[in-house]
């Protein structure tokens, strides 16, 4: 075994160990890629804080009484206040020997970045330059070379994305970087297969993930497309037969993911016909910022009936370019959402099979209407239960349909529901969502509302909308005194009315 492969082993290893909790990762691992502590930065905040803490109370110095003080606040509290409060500390004890500074710099500095502070990650591309250079001229090593330029453009991203369109730089740093590393990487390994053809290519250091399942390091495919059925279990009984016809061109093939639009003409045309809602417009897009593909977490938009979210929902699915299934929760009361076995004469594959089956895309939509409204009872199951699943990354990455009889990787899935109300949702549910509160509209979106619902009635009579005649401005001066808010049907309501009204005394030809 070369020592490249012999590096790439101990990576991984502790790759593993560091997702597992077992390892906190050191700074320079970070900058190669590896993972938080368990997997999330407030893990690894908290752990680091815990562990430096401990050793600066230890050496009993008054001097290092704030510093001490920083980085207990971090193990109570882990904000990017706190980690900028800690730097503030780190300056005043610069000169006290033993105190590891500089690590403890470099280690803040990527947690702003990971905070998105465009300024943090320009000093992490400098500290993973110094790296790849340091590489290239020991061993000729390119890998961290994408990765020190992904970092630069990072910045830039984060920078641009903190003036524009108030899309905010995203919480975790990996949405943005993974891009621009990726078509980095790219890029340096063509020019490396033109330059020494007979060279095997080495996969990155962050081409690892865990494996949740076995817990092994496996490469993460970096072509836009997932293997989502590996395998049809069962397949030698007559229905296992059945199945494998039913799958046959899904098994072993790639499925694409939805590719990310530009997100400003996303944007425009969300808040052009939903202006009441351009900030939750901007939450949800603003996680797909420097994304190629479309992934956002599971998300609940809750508010009053009438108020749009349905159709916002659909809206926005529908401008990002997502193939998506549309389902009202108003009759789902088992687990059949989450497929019947194929013993049965009703057996069926789960919601999210069905719609990577149809759609052929291993990341679609399913916008889940109305989940409150989801039944309680546990007799054949629970749909809460079955979400709860297919939320959480380690078990829908090797999902088990009971009708396919083997794991699926369902990971890629969108989820998009709608609620009136939260408080029969269960709790274990709510916490694997991110919870928008949708706002309803007021008086003062009344004309874009009655446009829409006028050209919506004309389409229905057949007519061609662009016919219609604008609404006369005491006609909406009228709606605005019997509307002063809330529900969109009370509008669609009255705009009917008006039109009735104007067809009653439309004079004759």
């Amino acid at each position: 075994m070369s020592s490249k492969d012999s590096l790439i082993r101990h990576f991984s290893r502790r790759l593993t160990a560091a997702v597992q909790g077992l390892h906190l990762p050191s700074e320079e691992e970070l900058l190669r890629g590896m993972n938080f502590f368990r997997n999330e930065l407030n893990e690894d905040i908290r752990e680091y804080a815990s562990r430096l803490s401990g050793r600066i109370r230890k050496r009993g110095n008054p001097a290092l009484t704030s510093l001490a003080g920083a980085l207990e606040e971090l193990t109570v509290e882990q904000s990017e206040d706190g980690v900028q409060s800690l730097l503030g500390a780190l300056d005043a004890v610069d000169d006290i020997k033993g105190v590891p500074v500089d690590a403890c710099w470099l280690r803040c500095q990527y947690y702003l970045a990971s905070f998105g502070d465009p300024d943090a990650a320009a000093s992490i591309a400098g500290e993973a330059a110094t790296v790849a250079l340091r590489d290239i001229n020991g061993s000729d090593d390119l890998r961290m070379v994408g990765r020190a330029l992904g970092w630069a453009v990072t910045s830039r991203t984060l920078e641009h994305t903190r003036k524009i369109n108030d899309l905010h730089a995203p919480r975790s740093l990996s949405r943005i970087l993974h891009g621009y590393e990726r078509d980095f990487e790219a890029a340096i390994q063509r020019a490396v297969r033109k330059r020494e053809p007979e060279q095997n290519e080495v996969p990155a250091d962050d081409a690892f993930v865990l494996d949740p399942e076995d817990e092994t390091v496996v490469a993460v495919e970096m072509d836009g497309s997932v293997v989502v059925f590996t395998s049809v279990g069962n397949n030698t009984t007559s229905e296992g037969k059945r199945v494998v016809n039913e799958f046959e061109k899904f098994v072993q093939r790639r499925l694409p993911l939805p590719i990310a639009p530009d997100l400003a003409a996303v944007r425009k045309q969300l808040t052009t016909e939903f202006p009441w809602a351009v900030a939750i417009a901007d939450e949800i897009l603003k996680g797909l910022v420097g994304r190629e593909h479309v992934r956002f977490r599971p998300t609940i938009l809750l508010g009053p009936p009438g108020c749009g979210k349905t159709r916002f929902s659909r809206r926005l699915i529908e401008e990002l370019g997502v193939p998506y299934e549309l389902v009202s929760c108003g009759g789902l009361s088992d687990s059949a959402i989450g497929g019947t076995a194929r013993r049965w004469t009703s057996g069926e594959p789960s919601l999210a099979v069905m719609s990577v089956r149809r759609h052929e895309c291993a990341g679609p939509a399913i916008i889940l209407d109305e989940i409150e409204k989801v039944g309680n009872s546990r007799h054949n199951g629970n749909v809460h239960d079955v979400l709860v699943g297919l939320f959480e990354k380690e078990t829908s990455t090797r999902w088990f349909d009971p009708y396919v009889e083997a794991t699926c990787d369902l990971s890629h899935i969108n989820w998009l529901m709608t609620a009136n109300e939260i408080e029969s949702v269960p709790g274990v549910l709510r916490d694997r969502c991110r919870v928008l509160r949708f706002p309803g509209p007021g008086p003062e979106h009344l004309p874009v509302l009655a446009s829409r619902i006028l050209e919506k009635l004309y389409l229905e009579q057949g007519h061609d909308p662009r016919w219609a005649t604008p609404l006369e401005g005491y006609e909406i001066e009228a709606l605005v005194n019997a509307w002063t808010g809330g529900s969109i049907r009370k509008v669609e309501r009255f705009v009917e009315a008006l039109v009735e009204t104007r067809e009653r005394h439309r004079e004759p030809q």
